[in-house]
């Protein structure tokens, strides 16, 4: 049932956002050089691999650490800016979400480098499709302004912020069901919302 439901929702989103997706495109690739989106390696369901796709939002080929400084960050272009404070820059994950490589709702997937950093009671996490959202990224919204804040913002995101997500992650996990991603959703949409 999860996997039919995603496929209708992701379906009927790029179709009814294909507009707006194809004027997104358009911005990000006049606002500064390297196309309008990018992919980066993450990790999946069973520690698999995977291509998570974005617009991109980034000067191209910027670098630099993989934690992000919220828009105080000077990789962050214009289009950026705005794509990351409504999320827009996440959309083109629905084609992810098609192809199987992520779900709806489910723990929020991680880059290599961090998954590596895991404990053993972690990695419950990666027994489930990743998705494109959760209560950890729900509570981590405004994650980059407490980066900025952050002394040594790299070793916040190892020490604090990336435990704290986890433990929400898995928190979800032990109570999942077709109604608890209902109300994720909900929230999710809320909290965009408001900005």
């Amino acid at each position: 049932m999860k996997r039919a439901f995603d496929l209708l929702i992701s379906a009927l989103a790029l179709l009814v956002l294909s507009p707006m997706l194809g004027a997104i495109a358009l911005w990000v690739a006049m606002d500064s050089r390297g196309g309008a989106f990018y992919g980066q390696d993450r990790i999946g369901k069973n520690g698999r691999p995977f291509r998570l796709f974005k617009f991109r939002s980034m000067i191209s080929g910027s670098g630099g650490t993989e934690v992000t400084l919220g828009n105080n960050d000077s990789r962050i272009t214009k289009a950026g800016a705005v794509l990351r404070r409504y999320k827009l820059d996440e959309l083109p994950q629905l084609w992810n979400v098609i192809i199987g490589d992520m779900s709806i709702v489910g723990p929020r997937p991680e880059v290599p480098g961090y998954v590596a950093l895991y404990t053993d009671d972690m990695r419950q996490v990666l027994e489930v499709r990743p998705g494109l959202t959760d209560p950890g990224s729900i509570a981590g919204f405004d994650e980059g302004k407490e980066l900025a804040e952050a002394a040594d913002p790299e070793a916040h995101y190892r020490l604090v912020i990336l435990p704290a997500k986890v433990a929400l992650q898995q928190a979800y996990l032990q109570n999942a069901t077709f109604l608890t991603d209902i109300r994720v959703i909900v929230r999710t949409l809320r909290r965009i919302f408001k900005g």
